[in-house]
């Protein structure tokens, strides 16, 4: 694959391309994702699956639409197991998506940096969360999760980096990404596989 080729002139990162990550795709409904996002924040994947599937059974199963999800009162959305916060942002989300008519093929016609700027705006919504957004509901090849802890932790460990100056170590990070464009999100994808999967 092309990508994996352009990686592999990262020597330092050749450990980590043992094998093929699957291609992004697209998917639709996009603030239903941006809230699912939120939901699963400082959650173990199983408990936010969990949570995941209480809430859409609220609607019958199906996934929502921002105007249903304004329907549901607070307290419904506490007693599926979400925070008072969470609870707030999740119609934050929606009320932002509604108010801005926020759809799939307007979002997807801009730029990263762009939808960054944009969705930031909701209170509740960081970075970290449109950049999961842009990686894995846009499908965008070029993202790199510059704030994510296991990505930082995974090229700590791999280019021998010293933490200690939490500025200094950023911009060491993104001086390396930057030699993965176009496809750092790929790269990140392979540094999460061998963070979970590293010797300990």
């Amino acid at each position: 694959m092309t990508y994996l080729l352009h990686l592999q002139k990262d020597k330092k990162l050749l450990p980590v391309l043992l094998e093929l990550m699957p291609a992004l795709t697209c998917r639709k409904n996009i603030p239903l994702r941006l809230m699912a996002s939120i939901m699963s924040q400082q959650l173990s994947s199983r408990v936010a699956d969990v949570i995941y599937k209480r809430f859409l059974r609220l609607f019958d199963g199906k996934e929502p639409s921002a105007g249903q999800v304004l329907t549901i009162d607070h307290e419904i959305l506490r007693g599926i197991g979400l925070s008072n916060a969470k609870a707030n942002y999740i119609h934050n989300v929606a009320l932002f998506c509604i108010e801005n008519d926020i759809t799939d093929r307007g979002l997807s016609a801009l730029s990263n940096d762009a939808i960054i700027d944009l969705l930031t705006q909701i209170k509740g919504v960081g970075r970290w969360t449109v950049e999961m957004l842009l990686m894995f509901t846009l499908g965008r090849e070029d993202v790199f999760a510059t704030d994510d802890l296991a990505i930082q932790n995974a090229m700590a460990n791999l280019y021998k980096l010293d933490r200690s100056d939490k500025k200094l170590f950023k911009q060491k990070i993104l001086k390396i990404s930057a030699k993965w464009k176009p496809y750092r999100t790929y790269a990140c994808l392979h540094l999460w596989h061998w963070k979970d999967n590293a010797p300990v």
